[in-house]
């Protein structure tokens, strides 16, 4: 069974108590900002940026660039996120740069850069049972480490800076199965707005479920996607549900000061809307505790 819903607008912002975990299910956050394509990029720079970050980051890969879906208001709303695909023409080297993203990854593999000419992203990735996740206090400033010193980069090389179009938030969780949850026919105990009374027997076992809502932010200006999917985690194997939240949205202005406030709206965003959309038998399972 396959669903997908566009939800009004949700208070994700107002004031409140933001919860926190004594062992979420986050296994990977991510901080990043779009920005419009860096005409002077080429695949050199590439190298030239890993020689300044290679002590901290001795791993590189190279992957397909990703897209930057920028987050658009007003009007009708926005087809779901997988079908805003694009190809660019022009992706050469007289055009927005290479098409290319590389990867920068540290000794444990559990942090990451991805840079691509219109994108900078910092990941958290967990790489064992036993690490516990850093917190948002801990990743945001080594986020801000990164950028500074990719800004820095770009002065050095004579390139203009970024001109930022979106900052985004991203976390995505692991709810393992036979952990709150044991089929399809309990997702009522894992999130709220699942029905546990299905109109006959037809319904009554879905097979597998996925979710996707959309929510603006309060105030305007940006937006919150959650979406939830089965999956089979490669690293163990074990039946999970992904449940991704992201937020994405326009910073007031061009400063770090604006591009860090437009991070801490969406991070708010996130932990609020997790709450709401999850359950209090969860929250249980995680070991909720509310802080301010």
């Amino acid at each position: 069974m396959h669903q997908r819903r566009q939800m009004h607008p949700m208070p994700v912002e107002a004031k409140r108590l933001l919860p926190e975990y004594d062992d979420p299910p986050v296994v990977e956050t991510v901080l990043g900002v779009a920005f419009a394509p860096l005409t002077q990029w080429r695949l050199p720079h590439f190298g030239l940026y890993w020689t300044r970050i290679r002590n901290d980051y001795p791993k590189c890969d190279v992957q397909p660039p990703a897209p930057a879906p920028i987050e658009e208001f007003g009007g009708m709303p926005l087809p779901p996120q997988e079908f805003l695909l694009q190809v660019r023409g022009g992706l050469g080297f007289g055009g927005f740069g290479p098409p290319a993203r590389c990867w920068y990854i540290d000794e444990s593999g559990g942090r990451l850069i991805q840079v691509q000419n219109d994108r900078f992203l910092f990941n958290w990735r967990k790489q064992a049972d036993q690490e516990k996740y850093p917190r948002y206090d801990a990743i945001r400033p080594a986020f801000l480490r990164e950028w500074s010193g990719f800004c820095e980069f770009l002065r050095s090389t004579d390139i203009p800076p970024p001109q930022i179009r979106q900052w985004e938030v991203s976390y995505i969780n692991h709810l393992e199965k036979g952990r709150g949850w044991s089929s399809f026919t309990d997702l009522s105990t894992v999130v709220r707005n699942w029905s546990p009374h299905p109109c006959g027997e037809l319904l009554a076992t879905p097979e597998d479920v996925s979710i996707t809502s959309r929510y603006l932010l309060e105030g305007g200006g940006g937006r919150l996607t959650i979406e939830l999917q089965p999956a089979v985690r490669l690293a163990d194997a074990k039946e999970i549900i992904q449940l991704t939240l992201a937020a994405r949205g326009k910073p007031a202005g061009q400063s770090t000061d604006d591009l860090l406030a437009g991070l801490n709206r969406g991070r708010e965003a996130i932990v609020a809307g997790f709450d709401c959309f999850t359950t209090p038998h969860m929250h249980k399972i995680w070991g909720k505790r509310e802080r301010q």
